[in-house]
């Protein structure tokens, strides 16, 4: 299990910043942000992935020193440090994701200064923060595994799993790239989502969270940021960085959903939108059985995104023709040879 090495407390709001990406322009708009909500950057957490992506990989990393961010080890930093093969993210093999990591992180190796790379080094896998009269177990992916996709789908069995192994009143983690919040049978799970790409929701907006100690709980909100995203694109194009990425910032749409589940795919597109909700902490009934389903509440988005966009019953009534008349392709075979399902 990681041991934490970094702990504080919280003298007012706490802003949440996740994977800076090496994008410089909306790293410096998220502390221009921080300044006119006057949250000083001592109360600024970072969860990891300062450089990936972008153009700016060594700026991105000197900025946020000087800013003096609490900032948890990413399995970028962890790679890079150790001087690894690639970017540990853990994308599937062959994948269009683990082929256009591979230009990133050649670029950042070659950018980055022994000193920046110390500094990786040296990050914490676990930072614990104290808000209000809460406690909350800041990690990168997973508690104990850095990588660890966790997204707002993935099943409520293992994120109540990941609680257990703290004991903290929540988890504030990153790496999957998409901002959510849940209450886990009463306990929080929440991710602020990243500032150095789009959340795959069809605009060019970035996310980070605010966390505010009210007398009633914690006020948390998921909030949105506009900054030069043009000129981070151009940036990643002359330094010869993937095309896709770059394409990305302005679209607001990932390249690809290697990495996704079937939930989070069918969302790709859908506009998220900005809130703000009171978290309050529940015990479990002392009562409930070991076999009693787990209680998972969505807390932030609770709209539906996919509502309004499901595809049109009549596409699927005439077999030889489209939903404008046009003849549908055939496909004619001589024998099946393989057959494949992709669900």
């Amino acid at each position: 299990m990681y041991q934490t090495t970094h702990r504080f407390h919280a003298e007012g709001p706490l802003m949440i910043v996740g994977g800076p990406y090496s994008n410089l322009e909306a790293t410096k708009a998220v502390l221009k942000e921080a300044a006119q909500l006057g949250i000083p950057s001592d109360r600024v957490i970072c969860t990891g992935d300062v450089v990936a992506y972008g153009g700016d990989p060594s700026k991105t990393v000197e900025i946020i020193r000087d800013a003096g961010w609490h900032v948890v080890m990413g399995n970028c930093e962890e790679s890079l440090a150790a001087g690894a093969a690639d970017c540990g993210c853990g994308f599937p093999a062959g994948s269009a994701c683990e082929r256009l990591s591979a230009a990133w992180f050649s670029y950042a190796m070659g950018e980055l200064g022994n000193d920046a790379l110390e500094w990786m080094a040296a990050l914490p896998r676990r930072i614990e923060v104290e808000v209000g009269d809460f406690r909350f177990a800041v990690v990168h992916g997973g508690v104990d595994r850095i990588n660890q996709f966790i997204f707002a789908s993935t099943a409520s069995q293992v994120k109540a799993s990941e609680l257990s192994r703290t004991d903290c009143d929540g988890v504030i983690s990153g790496h999957c790239g998409l901002p959510f919040s849940q209450s886990i049978d009463g306990r929080l799970w929440h991710n602020a989502g990243v500032v150095g790409m789009p959340a795959n929701d069809g605009t060019s907006r970035v996310w980070y969270s605010v966390l505010r100690p009210d007398r009633n709980g914690i006020a948390i909100e998921h909030r949105a940021l506009t900054y030069d995203h043009s000129a981070a694109a151009a940036k990643m194009r002359r330094a010869g960085l993937p095309e896709e990425y770059a394409e990305a910032l302005r679209s607001g749409l990932w390249p690809n959903c290697d990495v996704l589940p079937l939930h989070e795919i069918r969302e790709r597109g859908g506009r998220l939108e900005e809130g703000r909700f009171l978290y309050q902490l529940e015990t479990p009934s002392p009562q409930r059985g070991k076999s009693a389903p787990i209680n998972v509440r969505p807390l932030w988005p609770t709209v539906d995104r996919n509502a309004g966009r499901k595809l049109d019953a009549r596409k699927f009534k005439e077999p030889s023709r489209t939903l404008d008349g046009a003849k549908r392709a055939t496909v004619t075979l001589k024998r099946l040879d393989t057959l494949w399902f992709n669900t």
